[in-house]
């Protein structure tokens, strides 16, 4: 009977592993986020023109990928990009209002609980684990909201005169992930891999 019930929890036990540190759900969620930002952002005035970008006002996880896909904007609007300020006609600073996840997760069952080694372990010296019960769900839930905001404001490099400018351009990605005794992840949402399929 004490096995089977062992099995059992053993069973509900869950364990994340993830190499590199950051998941591909994560990095997914904050580059499409990033991505339906950036797409409806408007380039055309700045066709023809030589162009610098100016990155010292974006300081955000993903900045690489923002900046990427901004760029790549501009060349399929038909900007020229340049390497220095000296170069071009028009500077144009990239800035993020925000770019992150939101994580919700709901049980139904009993959580995880932490028990730590007693301080009388240490004194005595006896050896004392530390204790953790795994987590019994009957069913659980975790959602995962990927935000980003980004915009720009572009200006003669000669005069500082502006010539465009956008609002904050809003995108957002989410996934969940469901379990129900123990069975799962179910996975819903709009970026990929949201299925599981090792064969």
């Amino acid at each position: 009977m004490c096995q089977m019930v062992l099995a059992i929890l053993a069973g509900c036990s869950n364990l994340r592993v993830t190499d590199p540190p950051r998941t591909a759900t994560e990095q997914f969620l904050l580059s499409r986020a990033a991505t339906k930002a950036i797409d409806p952002l408007s380039f055309e005035i700045l066709h023809g023109r030589k162009v610098f970008v100016d990155t010292s006002f974006l300081s955000v996880a993903e900045k690489e990928f923002v900046l990427g896909k901004v760029r790549a904007r501009l060349l399929e609007s038909g900007v020229s990009l340049m390497a220095s300020r000296e170069q071009a006609e028009i500077i144009l600073e990239v800035r993020s209002g925000g770019l992150g996840i939101d994580r919700y997760e709901s049980l139904l069952g009993l959580p995880s609980l932490f028990a730590p080694a007693g301080a009388s372990s240490v004194a005595t010296g006896t050896p004392m684990a530390t204790l953790i019960t795994p987590e019994l769900a009957i069913s659980k839930k975790i959602r995962q909201v990927g935000y980003a905001s980004v915009s720009y404001v572009a200006y003669w490099s000669d005069t500082g005169e502006i010539v465009a400018s956008s609002a904050p351009s809003i995108g957002r990605t989410y996934r969940e992930d469901w379990w129900f005794l123990g069975f799962g992840p179910r996975s819903l949402g709009d970026i990929p891999p949201v299925e599981y399929d090792f064969d």
